[in-house]
């Protein structure tokens, strides 16, 4: 009885020595999994900035002004940042939103009203023809590159003007802007049509996160056409910081006699990123300047690892 039961147990310790396969006995007697040392995850946050105890208040004359860095969404700089100002064209930013949310970039728009600068002097245009088939595309690129009014118009009125300008005020809510309203998709100045340097810097984070819209903002000019090559326009940039100061990248400008100059930025320096917002200036291009070398000057980052 003894010799049967070393052999029966010589014969099933050779079984699970030899089989090649990945038998859970094996295993269990293996230890394998139990014993092997597992590599150990690493987290990090984004790092955070921080800004020099010598910063000195930068040279500006905005009214209200916001600066964050894009990344972890942090506070730099502010000055009346949820104070209301009338956006004038920077609320092309949200147009854009709601234009990418409600059509998609190849649908065709057939121009129904042609504006010109005998109806309104005032007006930025990209001098859209009546009867004219157009992308949707081509007219973000009007609205982001040449801060065209017509073509917003046309976007708005192609999908609705009311119900167009609803989804704007639905998108800012969307995006937690508590200070904004909008009455117009072009930036016309509207009592009931305002905005914050904080809320624009939301409306400017949610546009760079779409990597479609972002490519139009940092155009400096382009020449576009209509779907049947009859007409050609030729959009410049609006903003002259573009190819000016590196690491500028857009993002929009704005400007009407009560609103002022208005300017979002972005702005990337050493690998970081920034959301600049200046509104109701004397210089929006020139108080831009003096707060990339102030961020430049004074702002750090710091690291911070989780382990």
């Amino acid at each position: 009885m003894d010799l049967l039961r070393i052999i029966v147990f010589l014969s099933f310790s050779l079984l699970l020595l030899f089989y090649p396969g990945d038998y859970w006995l094996t295993r269990v007697f293996s230890q394998q999994d139990i014993w092997e040392k597992k590599p150990t995850r690493q987290f990090s946050l984004h790092p955070i900035p921080e800004v020099s105890t010598y910063a000195s208040y930068p040279p500006i004359s905005a009214e209200g002004v916001y600066i964050t860095d894009l990344s972890s969404f942090t506070p730099i700089f502010e000055h009346n940042s949820k104070l209301a100002f009338y956006p004038a064209s920077t609320a092309k930013i949200i147009t854009a939103l709601v234009v990418a949310d409600v059509f998609k970039p190849t649908d065709i728009i057939v121009v129904t009203k042609q504006i010109t600068k005998q109806d309104e002097p005032d007006w930025q245009l990209m001098g859209l023809v009546t009867g004219e088939k157009i992308t949707i595309e081509n007219l973000l690129y009007g609205i982001l590159v040449h801060s065209a009014n017509d073509a917003a118009f046309t976007l708005a009125n192609a999908y609705g003007y009311d119900t167009f300008i609803g989804k704007m005020n639905e998108k800012a809510a969307e995006l937690g802007m508590k200070n904004s309203h909008f009455k117009n998709p072009i930036g016309i100045d509207d009592p009931e049509q305002l905005t914050s340097p904080y809320d624009l810097a939301l409306a400017g984070r949610a546009l760079l996160k779409d990597p479609y819209l972002a490519k139009f903002v940092s155009t400096k000019e382009i020449i576009i056409a209509d779907v049947d090559y009859k007409y050609f326009h030729k959009l410049s940039n609006v903003n002259k910081l573009l190819g000016e100061i590196i690491g500028i990248g857009g993002l929009k400008t704005g400007y009407t006699e009560l609103a002022g100059q208005n300017l979002v930025s972005f702005y990337k320096k050493n690998g970081n990123q920034y959301i600049i917002v200046v509104l109701k200036s004397l210089d929006r291009f020139e108080d831009t300047r003096s707060l990339t070398q102030w961020i430049d000057q004074y702002v750090t980052h710091i690291s911070m690892p989780l382990n």
